[in-house]
């Protein structure tokens, strides 16, 4: 009857994964984010959006895409069957820190909101097909799929710490610069909507509705803001020298400035060339990557110690055969 009404009790009660376990399965649920942010890039960028043209149908007679629909419908279908790899990825990650020893119900529920996150936005995705993607709900499409990357990579952080209070490891200036750098990264990616969404590459071939700014403007505003990212970025990793921070924090902060450097080269050269779709995609994929950077440093300026009621995971042992 347990094993009915509650199978991942059931599951947790006869398996513990080990500490390495548990953190790939949440790793593996960040990297298919990185997957579904990049590959629905690929679908606007080959004009694809609308290569199913309902939802959740791919056509209104049928669940697949069609000979008829071409390339662009099984791009576009494709991007959809990955939704479910993606799933399967957070299901794992659910199924794992569900399981550790001693339970974490903090990071539960975590694990249980990318859950939540992944059908919302497999919601907001018909929405945009429905509309014939507007480019507003297109970019709240993209919003949400950073806010699954971010509680992605923080369910993978936090699976690696304990659950105690945390505990600085840097001065507080260290700490306020790294929640600057946070802020105005959010405030760079949530620009960068507003670049595609007045831009080239509507997603479809036929006549999209762009938003009403100039693009050159709103790009000069994302540039702006990039500067901006990256002067925090340099000024915590000197500030981090500067104070002797330990050496994991200094490599984090390091990391963050070559992923900047790397963006920032990708996304002038697609500004002066007239935005080809291979530096478009690679420029969302260093935005993905970019952001689990700063999450990386603004994470690492403080511990969770394991408390004393903790105790290591045991061994991973396989689950019995039914009787």
């Amino acid at each position: 009857m347990v094993a009915v009404l509650n199978p991942l009790a059931y599951i947790a009660q006869r398996w513990t994964p080990s500490p390495r376990t548990l953190r790939r399965a949440t790793l593996t649920a960040t990297l298919m984010t990185v997957v579904i942010i990049v590959t629905g890039g690929a679908v606007r960028l080959t004009g694809s959006g609308l290569g199913c043209d309902t939802w959740p149908k791919c056509t209104d007679d049928s669940l697949f895409a069609t000979p008829e629909q071409g390339l662009h419908g099984a791009i576009e279908f494709g991007n959809r069957m990955l939704t479910y790899v993606l799933s399967a990825a957070v299901g794992w990650a659910i199924i794992a820190v569900r399981s550790a020893k001693p339970r974490r119900r903090g990071l539960t529920r975590l694990a249980w909101s990318q859950f939540w996150i992944v059908m919302g936005n497999a919601v907001i995705g018909g929405i945009t097909v429905w509309a014939g993607l507007n480019p507003w709900s297109v970019a709240g499409h993209f919003l949400l799929a950073c806010t699954l990357l971010t509680v992605t990579t923080l369910t993978w952080l936090r699976a690696g710490e304990g659950d105690g209070e945390p505990r600085p490891r840097v001065p507080r200036l260290v700490r306020r610069l790294s929640w600057a750098l946070v802020v105005s990264s959010a405030v760079l990616i949530a620009v960068g909507t507003t670049v595609t969404g007045s831009g080239r590459h509507a997603g479809d071939s036929s006549d999209v509705p762009r938003m009403p700014f100039d693009w050159v403007t709103t790009a000069h505003v994302h540039a702006v803001f990039a500067w901006l990212v990256c002067a925090l970025a340099v000024a915590v990793w000197l500030v981090l020298r500067t104070v002797d921070a330990p050496v994991d924090i200094r490599a984090r902060a390091r990391d963050l400035l070559l992923v900047l450097l790397a963006q920032g080269a990708i996304g002038y050269v697609q500004f002066f060339t007239d935005s080809p779709e291979i530096l478009v995609g690679l420029h969302m994929l260093g935005s993905a990557l970019v952001w689990i950077a700063v999450l990386r440093v603004a994470m690492s300026v403080r511990e969770r110690p394991v408390t004393t009621a903790e105790k290591p995971a045991r061994p991973e042992s396989p689950m019995p055969a039914a009787v």
